[in-house]
């Protein structure tokens, strides 16, 4: 098939259409209404094979993720997802392979309400970039640079699973095989915490989701903040699988940087806590003290027992 009709068979069908599309798939660019009262938010991601996922990644699994890292982001700024465009190159038009992206992009597309409004496709080296569209009230956007000294530091879910599931499919560990399941899920299957972003509005003060690494993550806060942080590594929330898996340290290290689990790391002062609980206990999204911020510069890791923690903190680079 040419690229035209890879186009018309397996991915303008798919779409359940909004209201507010005017134009979609199918003209030079796609037309949307934005609904008054409400501000886009715009994010883009690039996946490529071998680099961002491993090459023996199911096509299911690829659609899913690459879908997922951007409604992360948009999660991260409080957004609701509404429009998508992709730009997806392809080394050739296997259909089962196709049939099996799509099925995972869309599955996640529909879940939320996303449509696909436009693209482009290429013939190469595997790599799909996907750009996510979001509204959001005008100022109630969740931004990096908004912690304030005593706001108090949360992540949701847990963290490290994603990574500890790479270092299984690379035989750098040996993971028993109840866990398997559920690590390779949070590797290959991000859900994106939208409904949690979207409860953050007007509680708390800064959001970022986890992507390179919560050290790195959180880092990148405190810079835009211009602010400092304790972080108590041993609050951090692990997964029966991570804990079970590693001795401690490494349990801790991997927590810090591994990244890829695309659960959200916010701020909320404190006198909001107890709104925090109220809101996120009515969606049953398990969340995590695990620190506070400072007005002195720099991430100071802190031990059970007071002492420093030392370990490393690089997350992800990507050059």
């Amino acid at each position: 098939m040419n690229e035209f009709d890879i186009i018309k068979h397996y991915f303008a069908i798919q779409n359940k259409q909004r209201n507010d599309v005017v134009v979609g798939i199918g003209d030079d660019a796609a037309i949307v209404n934005i609904p008054q009262g409400y501000q886009l938010a715009v994010t883009t991601d690039t996946l490529i094979a071998g680099v961002h996922f491993p090459m023996t990644t199911s096509p299911y699994d690829i659609g899913h993720k690459s879908l997922a890292v951007n409604l992360s982001d948009l999660a991260a700024m409080g957004a609701a997802p509404a429009w998508v465009t992709m730009a997806l190159s392809l080394a050739d038009d296997n259909p089962e392979w196709l049939r099996s992206f799509c099925e995972g992009f869309f599955t996640l597309a529909n879940r939320y309400q996303v449509q696909l409004i436009g693209g482009d496709l290429t013939h190469g080296t595997l790599s799909i970039t996907v750009q996510a569209m979001g509204l959001i009230p005008p100022h109630k956007a969740l931004l990096r640079s908004q912690a304030k000294p005593g706001d108090l530091i949360y992540v949701t879910g847990t963290i490290g699973d994603a990574g500890l599931a790479l270092r299984f499919l690379q035989n750098r560990i040996h993971l028993d095989k109840q866990y398997q399941h559920s690590v390779l899920d949070k590797l290959n299957r991000p859900e994106p915490r939208i409904v949690v972003g979207e409860y953050l509005r007007g509680i708390a003060s800064a959001a970022i989701d986890i992507s390179d690494g919560l050290a790195a993550d959180l880092g990148h806060i405190l810079e835009q903040s211009r602010m400092g942080a304790i972080l108590y590594v041993d609050r951090l929330p692990l997964s029966e699988a991570v804990s079970h898996s590693l001795p401690h340290e490494e349990t801790i290290a991997l927590a810090l940087t591994a990244g890829d689990d695309y659960e959200l790391c916010f701020t909320v002062p404190a006198k909001h806590r107890l709104e925090l609980e109220k809101q996120l206990a009515q969606i049953a999204c398990r969340f995590t003290c695990i620190g506070e911020i400072r007005r002195e510069p720099g991430l100071e890791l802190i031990n059970q027992n007071g002492s420093k923690y030392h370990g490393p903190t690089t997350g992800y680079q990507h050059f």
